[in-house]
């Protein structure tokens, strides 16, 4: 037998085994003994040296021809198999465009969040702007300035959280202050005072946000919750004034059933000051165990700016007045809706959260 002859057999053995071949896993575990050196092809080439030179020429075409026969018949081989691979995979990733998909569940904003736009809107429609402040305060925007001195005994009414800094003071308050004179705001009032230093009289305005006191957790308190804070400065401004913007505030925010009240406090930063209530929102005024039976609720508090507040805002008290007036969002929210506790609107229960 030639050398001719048993390239011819290695080549025609070579195309009969890929043709038997029934998948592309078997087709690769077959390569080696097609491509590998140990292949019969392979072998073949090895005879080169014992063929007359005037034949080598001609047995090397015939071993590439070989060769590329084979290599064509796997790649035939290989493309078929990959091509049924490919046909079973989209049948089985196939969409039933024809089926109904269920609708996507939508989240919703957190119960603070709408309290606080559903206020921002109330007071908007009043003609107040908003107005946002830093969240990390200095000591001049938090106590000083809102008529709260170093040594005021008023001081004691709120437990602050103090920012260690080390050397840094970013946040300046105009004086070079140390850094530990930066905290986290115990109310949004320094927001007022950034704006009355910003702004010219008249100022109506509203001051919502995030604020911290060092408060254990429980049913009604929270160490981070969150206020909103009107303030108005123009001529002639009165505690009328005050009366009635928060009657109109009540009966847009609540509904005309619900009316308020002040009565006589005292806060450093207004002159006079004044609590104000507004009737039970449970029973209307006729009064149950959540009003304590007075028919009343307290809301927040109130008063005149008070001149000393005015002055550190470079406001002259003599031809501007004013008056003030904040309480909790978060507390407006759990008896607008109910809430026993105020933790639950905090732990992220889905369930509770979808309820509003």
């Amino acid at each position: 037998m030639t050398v001719h002859d048993k390239i011819a057999d290695a080549r025609a053995a070579a195309v009969a085994s890929i043709e038997q071949v029934d998948d592309l896993e078997s087709l690769i575990a077959l390569e080696p003994s097609l491509f590998g050196k140990k292949s019969e092809l392979s072998s073949l080439k090895r005879l080169m040296g014992k063929v007359e030179e005037e034949e080598r020429a001609g047995v090397g075409q015939a071993l590439n021809e070989a060769q590329r026969i084979v290599r064509a018949a796997h790649a035939v081989a290989r493309e078929r198999f990959l091509t049924a691979t490919r046909r079973v995979q989209l049948e089985a990733e196939r969409l039933d465009l024809s089926e109904s998909l269920e609708s996507a569940v939508r989240g919703n904003l957190h119960l603070v969040t709408q309290t606080m736009e559903r206020l921002e809107d109330v007071f908007v429609g009043m003609g107040f702007t908003v107005s946002e402040g830093p969240q990390a305060e200095t000591d001049w925007y938090n106590f000083e300035a809102l008529n709260l001195p170093a040594a005021h005994p008023a001081r004691s009414m709120f437990d602050t959280l103090y920012l260690d800094l080390g050397d840094r003071t970013e946040i300046g308050d105009g004086e070079g202050g140390e850094a530990t004179n930066i905290l986290l705001r115990t109310h949004t009032s320094p927001v007022q005072i950034r704006v009355m230093e910003t702004l010219k009289p008249p100022i109506y305005t509203v001051c919502p946000g995030r604020v911290f006191r060092r408060d254990t957790a429980d049913a009604s308190h929270m160490p981070v919750f969150h206020q909103i804070e009107g303030l108005v400065v123009d001529h002639e401004i009165s505690l009328a004034d005050l009366a009635g913007t928060l009657n109109e505030f009540t009966a847009a925010y609540f509904g005309g059933s619900i009316r308020s009240r002040l009565r006589p406090s005292y806060f450093p930063f207004t002159e006079p000051s004044a609590e104000f209530d507004i009737t039970c929102v449970i029973c209307e005024g006729a009064g149950c165990q959540t009003c304590q039976r007075t028919g009343w609720i307290e809301l927040g508090g109130c008063g005149m700016v008070h001149p000393n507040v005015l002055g550190n805002c470079g406001i002259d008290s003599e031809e501007w007045t004013g008056f003030a007036f904040g309480f909790g969002i978060d507390r407006l929210a759990i008896m607008r809706y109910g809430i026993k506790d105020l933790r639950d609107m905090y732990t992220n229960d889905i369930r509770f959260l979808r309820q509003f």
